[in-house]
C-alpha cells in the first residue's frame, strides 16, 4: 500500500523538496550552484573548474535543472546556465520551520544550566 503524504510535506510552491535536497546532497552540484550564483556561465566554463569530464558535469547540471535549481539556455552547441533561487528559497522556508523547535531546546538548556548553577551556589553558601 502506497502512503500518500499531504502536498505541503513534499512540495512547497510547486517545487519538489525531495528533488531539491537530493540535488544539493552532492558536493559537485553545490559547487556548480556557487559558481553560477556569481554570474551566468557556459557549461564548458563550469566544467573547466572540475577534474571530471564535460559529460559528467553535464549530468550534474541536468540533475540541477530537473530540481528547478538551474535554468539552461541552449543556442546550437552553446549552453548557458544560470541559477534559479526559487527552489532554494522554498527549501529555506521549509527548514526554517524547525527554527522555533531548536530555539525552544536552547532556551530549555539555558534554564537547566542556570538552575544547575543556582544549586551549586546554594551548596557553596551552606
Amino acid at each position: 500500500m502506497t502512503e500518500t503524504l499531504p502536498s505541503n510535506v513534499t512540495d512547497i510552491s510547486g517545487h519538489r523538496l525531495d528533488a531539491v535536497f537530493s540535488a544539493l546532497s552532492d558536493p559537485v552540484r553545490r559547487v556548480i550552484l556557487e559558481m553560477i550564483a556569481e554570474r551566468e556561465l557556459l557549461v564548458s566554463e563550469i566544467a573547466a573548474g572540475f577534474d571530471i569530464s564535460l559529460q559528467a558535469v553535464s549530468r550534474h547540471i541536468q540533475v540541477l535543472v530537473r530540481a528547478g535549481l538551474v535554468q539552461q539556455q541552449r543556442s546550437g552547441r552553446i549552453s548557458r546556465c544560470r541559477i534559479e533561487t526559487g527552489p532554494l528559497y522554498d527549501a529555506a522556508v521549509w527548514l526554517n520551520r524547525y527554527t522555533q523547535y531548536w530555539q525552544d531546546q536552547f532556551d530549555l538548556l539555558a534554564v537547566l544550566l542556570d538552575t544547575g548553577s543556582e544549586s551549586t551556589r546554594e551548596e557553596n553558601n551552606s
